[in-house]
């Protein structure tokens, strides 16, 4: 019987445990990827830590990258050998209000990949076919698997920004590096604002041709249009707030943030939105990835093998990640 790797969650706030088991057969509507590539995600440390809700044990990681090594009943257009990505929202019920309305990003009874169902930390993932995208050419495996959250998150939050000619971006992490390149191609101009002090990241943020860095409690040069909140931070919202101009958009686009303080109705009013992102759509993911397979985009990863899950999540967590990290499974003959 073929054996599969990977690294378990047993309990919120356990470290990562390196099991195996055997290699699971895909199910009605299913595919068995091998996976190749698992971008880290501030979402997986909100998984460690208890934060979001999850089932434990649980296999980390929704960022996934892989060859389809088998096809379940009832699956077309995906055959063997096949790259495919596999996002964060990896199964809806396809029969509630907000499914049947094309908004399963909002489905009452969802499964996410890497928190409530199993996820990419591992050599082998089970996946839900109708959630799986194809991905460009372009990118290698490394490079694809950030964008299968920190991209597609990103687009939808961009997407929610509307048309917004100056945007600022708070926390340059994975998510931000990427959307802030493809803002300046859709010809926005954009500022990015990182921790108070991180002289590196601004560097970095300029880099990818930000038109402005600084810290995230520094005013922006000139008033956004719409700021994008990628750090799971509260106290940003009301420094956002006060940055956007009059009619200006905030999108709080992570899963978890902490509570945001009170702020005074001034930083809200003359007609200020504040907005959240939640998942995605399949839409989302098939936008963003023709998007993306024009698009020059320079995406900047740091990979780690299987083994050192624990060391990646704990880089980024302190802050010490340029760009996207990535976990490279082993091959398992």
């Amino acid at each position: 019987m073929q054996q599969m790797v990977a690294m378990q969650i047993d309990a919120p706030g356990r470290p990562l445990r390196k099991i195996t088991r055997a290699v699971p057969e895909p199910d009605i509507g299913e595919l068995l990827v091998e996976v190749t590539a698992c971008g880290v995600c501030r979402t997986d440390l909100h998984v460690l830590d208890g934060e979001i809700p999850a089932h434990y044990p649980i296999i980390a990681g929704h960022e996934i990258v892989g060859r389809v090594a088998d096809v379940g009943p009832q699956v077309d257009g995906f055959a063997p050998g096949q790259r495919v990505g596999i996002p964060w929202l990896g199964h809806t019920c396809g029969q509630c209000a907000y499914c049947r309305t094309d908004r399963e990003n909002l489905c009452d009874a969802p499964l996410f990949t890497g928190a409530t169902r199993d996820g990419g930390y591992a050599t082998h993932a089970i996946a839900d076919a109708r959630y799986c995208f194809v991905l460009p050419d372009r990118f290698s495996d490394v490079e694809a698997a950030p964008l299968l959250c920190a991209g597609l998150i990103g687009w939808r939050a961009l997407r929610l920004a509307g048309d917004a000619p100056t945007i600022g971006l708070y926390g340059f992490g994975a998510a931000a590096h990427i959307l802030a390149q493809v803002a300046q191609a859709q010809g926005r101009t954009v500022h990015a604002f990182t921790r108070d002090g991180d002289e590196e990241g601004q560097a970095f943020a300029r880099s990818l041709g930000c038109a402005w860095a600084g810290g995230s409690s520094q005013v922006p040069p000139a008033p956004l249009d719409a700021a994008l909140i990628f750090a799971p931070v509260g106290d940003l919202v009301p420094l956002a707030l006060r940055a956007v101009r009059k009619g200006g958009r905030v999108v709080c686009a992570g899963i978890h943030m902490s509570d945001i303080p009170a702020f005074p109705y001034a930083d809200l009013w003359e007609e200020r939105m504040l907005l959240s992102v939640a998942n995605l759509t399949r839409e989302d993911g098939i936008s963003f990835f023709e998007m993306a397979g024009r698009t020059d985009l320079r995406i900047v990863t740091e990979s780690f093998p299987l083994d050192d899950a624990g060391e990646a999540l704990h880089r980024l967590r302190t802050g010490r990640v340029k760009g996207a990290a990535v976990i490279v499974p082993p091959r398992i003959a």
